[in-house]
């Protein structure tokens, strides 16, 4: 083989481990984009236009997908616009297609509507509101058929909501660059935000930048070697250590170094769910202003008194100091 033959090889090899650790993100967004690619929320910086709306969206996984307040809001303004909206069928056949037999009616005939679509609706039934005639009592049928499949559905989302699977970790909101076994480590901290058993934990790191490459900058992707990468339990607190030794790709970066690069730190964390005896993934990011160079983290680990047990107090989880020469 040829120098010129190995040397094209080499490149080739160089570009396809290139492609593969560009996450899926594409040149375009690798290349071009100077936003940071990855949330601390683990949310994504990258957009689709152009799909159509009922393609898009559907609407099974965005009730599962959305916050709990968002949810319980939306229920209650579904529930809310269907009493209305039959409240105000019953009230179009007036006095005489709904009676209202109570000691004290209501006397407006909306509001008398709108009450009986809602114990209707929830199958309550007090018997002092009640249809006359033929087409209100088709309407109080359509509309017990109605809150039957809306119940019904509205209680599997909800069940399926408890049931669904998620990681809650918390990070730290910063990460470290701190003496390490005579060097120097990345080191970020990283908690079970629930009170339920992860095991098998496995985490990943990868460190993006811009360099120059033939006068042109491209932003660069490597993963980094960590100090551990795996714990079978999960129970305390795990702070995530990059060793930055003579082959770590963040060797001699300070802090400037970090800002003028760009620099991003992709963290992916995938997990075994001990209770429901299934995986579960989160991710998060870290900037330069995330990083923080000449400090280290506080202990946060509790004293443990004769006989008692080792404890951690999270609200220290982010707490740092500067480190000692």
């Amino acid at each position: 083989m040829t120098e010129q033959t190995l040397e094209n090889a080499l490149e080739a090899e160089e570009l396809i481990e290139q492609e593969d650790r560009d996450l899926g993100f594409g040149a375009v967004v690798t290349g071009r984009s100077r936003q940071r690619l990855l949330n601390a929320d683990g949310t994504f910086n990258v957009g689709r236009k152009g799909l159509p709306l009922l393609s898009s969206r559907n609407l099974y996984h965005t009730l599962l997908s959305m916050s709990w307040t968002k949810f319980l809001l939306l229920v209650l303004l579904l529930y809310f616009l269907s009493n209305i909206a039959f409240g105000l069928m019953y009230a179009s056949f007036g006095t005489t297609g709904l009676v209202d037999t109570s000691a004290e009616p209501v006397g407006n005939i909306l509001l008398t509507g709108f009450f009986f679509s809602v114990q209707t609706f929830a199958t309550i039934g007090y018997g002092t509101i009640h249809p006359v005639g033929f087409v209100p009592n088709m309407l109080v049928t359509i509309e017990s058929y109605y809150s039957l499949i809306a119940q019904a559905l509205i209680t599997g989302v909800v069940f399926a909501r408890f049931a669904r699977p998620t990681a809650k970790i918390l990070f730290s909101d910063v990460s470290v660059i701190a003496p390490y076994r005579g060097i120097e480590g990345l080191m970020f901290r990283m908690v079970n935000g629930r009170s339920n058993q992860l095991i098998e934990v496995k985490v990943q790191v990868l460190f993006a930048r811009f360099v120059e490459e033939d006068g042109k900058s491209v932003r660069r992707f490597d993963f980094l070697e960590l100090e551990r990468n795996r714990v079978t339990f999960f129970p305390l607190a795990w702070t995530v250590v990059h060793p930055i030794d003579d082959e770590s790709p963040m060797k001699g970066l300070k802090q400037q170094d970090l800002e003028r690069m760009d620099a991003e730190l992709l963290v992916l964390i995938s997990a075994i769910d001990e209770t429901f005896s299934q995986e579960v993934h989160t991710r998060t990011s870290y900037k330069p202003y995330d990083i923080r160079c000449g400090h280290k983290f506080v202990s946060i680990y509790n004293e443990v008194e004769d006989g008692g047990n080792i404890s951690i107090d999270i609200r220290r989880l982010s707490e740092i100091e500067r480190a000692e020469v």
